[in-house]
């Protein structure tokens, strides 16, 4: 899967306008209940939980146009519950979001 975080920086900073602490808030918001999702994902026992995270975790992907998450959380919600494929997936689409953070334009 190619990452394209494009969307998302540009979702972000339409919200955010100017505010550069604003737009650190929503990325970091953003990023907190993508992990907050998957940890509720890799714990889901029951196809029942299992598809109510991977849910979650898609309609967040929706609202903030993070395609590749979107696609991550669509690969989840037609896996079995704990695929770790598809856990494996999530993770690393995450992981690719938080590397690109925005840097600190106030830090050194």
């Amino acid at each position: 899967m190619a990452f394209n975080h494009g969307a998302l920086d540009a979702t972000l900073a339409a919200a955010a306008g100017d505010d550069a602490a604003l737009l650190r808030e929503l990325r970091s918001a953003f990023l907190d209940s993508a992990a907050k999702q998957l940890d509720l994902l890799k714990r889901a026992r029951c196809d029942g939980n299992w598809h109510v995270a991977a849910m979650r975790l898609k309609g967040l992907a929706a609202s903030f146009h993070a395609e590749d998450l979107l696609q991550a959380a669509e690969i989840a919600l037609h896996a079995a519950p704990g695929e770790p494929m598809a856990i494996r997936e999530v993770e690393a689409v995450i992981a690719r979001f938080a590397r690109s953070r925005t840097p600190d334009p106030n830090r050194i």
